[in-house]
């Protein structure tokens, strides 16, 4: 969330700064409830002033023997004055609360300017799409032909939007996963993590996706406080919640491979064939817990790394920074990596790499004692995924597919596929 003190200080100055998100603030409602909170705390400190000064009077008059039941008549009164207005207090400070807790962040300066996906601006792009002499199949096609990939008896098991893998397509998708770890930990310093897949609902609240987007998760019982992760950057940065890391930690940096669940309830109608939106996959995820004055080099450290994997798996792709209303609620500054799809001719996004500043830190009270003043202060929290393994299955699908309908293997895989250069269609041999 926002600095609360920035809020109530520099209340225009955050509207203005939200607009580029195309986020109207409520600076009226937020401050009414400011200035009821004043009042109400003005009144409260009062009130219990003057009852403990009743209190000492009740004493005095006891000691020397006069009558107290008038005083300690008063007395009782200003308790349940100073109780209702304590009710009041926490009551509109709660609402105060609630609506800073659906405040965005607001985006850096350098972010431009934009209403949707279609004003992001292009900063870099690597290789170019490969030209083909036959008619390219879609990686659904391109899994039916060999028999590995099966969405038909996915949806009877369990319902639209998942995927049964075999064989070869299966070991491949493996492959991918153990392929960005070692890439991660071994070349970028990465300590790998193995993370909860269940997490509760203050978790969500810490990295921002409750309250706001309850109905993008998938809640175990209603009568339980457990959800599905939807992303490992969930259980991964609340691994510093409620806590102060020293200097000589950071800057801390972890990837964790899980399955992530989503409801996609705000993507009816879209990509509903194949693997491309599923409400079940698997990211190998990046997040560093670093300095307010290292975030900003870390985010471009963590970016270059996702791109790496796509480079060493030789697929075309292209990065984008997004515009203020393509910014996800958390982020401060995001960029999109975009592969190239060859059955779509476009690139489509595998990786978002994201700067929360010290939004998602304060939720969490995750800290850093800053060694020049012993004192506690915010961390910052930069992820991102490295990469979105079934999309990256899906790249390679298509890429390198060839005429007769075999996958070939890019280079650095072939190690993890013992050899093979190639997924054989059922249809022919080799």
């Amino acid at each position: 969330m926002l600095d609360p003190k920035k809020l109530r200080t520099e209340l225009e100055t955050v509207a203005t700064a939200l607009l580029k998100r195309g986020f109207v603030l409520d600076t009226a409602q937020l401050q009414g409830l400011e200035e009821q909170r004043k009042s109400l705390q003005a009144r409260t400190q009062e009130l219990q002033a003057e009852r403990n000064q009743r209190a000492k009077s009740v004493a005095i008059a006891k000691g020397q023997g006069q009558d107290i039941e008038p005083l300690l008549r008063e007395v009782s009164g200003l308790k349940g004055d100073l109780e209702a207005a304590q009710t009041q207090l926490v009551e509109v400070q709660g609402r105060w609360d609630n609506l800073a807790h659906g405040i965005p962040n607001i985006p850096d300066d350098d972010v431009p300017e934009g209403r949707s996906e279609e004003d992001n601006v292009e900063v870099s792009r690597w290789g170019a799409p490969q030209k083909y002499d036959f008619e390219v199949k879609d990686h659904v096609d391109l899994g039916v032909l060999s028999g590995q990939l099966d969405l038909d008896t996915a949806t009877k098991i369990t319902g639209s939007r998942f995927s049964i893998m075999y064989g070869e397509l299966a070991h491949l998708h493996r492959a991918l996963i153990q392929f960005m770890l070692d890439v991660h930990t071994r070349e970028h310093g990465y300590r790998e993590v193995y993370v909860p897949y269940i997490v509760n609902s203050e978790s969500l609240f810490g990295t921002g996706q409750l309250p706001k987007f309850e109905t993008d998760l998938f809640k175990l019982r209603a009568e339980q406080d457990f959800y599905l992760i939807p992303t490992a950057e969930v259980p991964v940065t609340n691994i510093y919640r409620e806590r102060i890391a020293e200097a000589t930690e950071l800057p801390a940096r972890l990837v964790c491979h899980t399955p992530c669940f989503r409801s996609e309830a705000g993507s009816y109608g879209k990509d509903t064939r194949g693997m491309i939106r599923q409400h079940q996959f698997e990211k190998v995820e990046l997040v560093q817990f670093v300095t307010p004055q290292r975030s900003e080099q870390a985010l471009e450290e963590l970016r270059r790394h996702a791109e790496l994997i796509l480079e060493k798996l030789e697929l075309p792709y292209r990065t984008v920074i997004l515009c203020g209303g393509d910014l996800g609620f958390s982020a401060a500054r995001t960029y999109d990596i975009e592969v190239w799809l060859p059955s779509q001719a476009k690139y489509r996004e595998i990786s978002s790499c994201s700067n929360f500043r010290d939004f998602q830190a304060r939720r969490l009270k995750a800290r850093w004692r800053n060694p020049d003043t012993g004192k506690p202060e915010l961390l910052n929290t930069v992820n991102g995924s490295g990469l979105a393994v079934g999309r990256t299955l899906v790249a390679v699908m298509e890429n390198y597919q060839q005429r007769n309908g075999n996958i070939g293997i890019p280079r650095a895989l072939q190690s993890y596929m013992g050899g093979k250069t190639h997924i054989g269609n059922a249809s022919v041999d080799g």
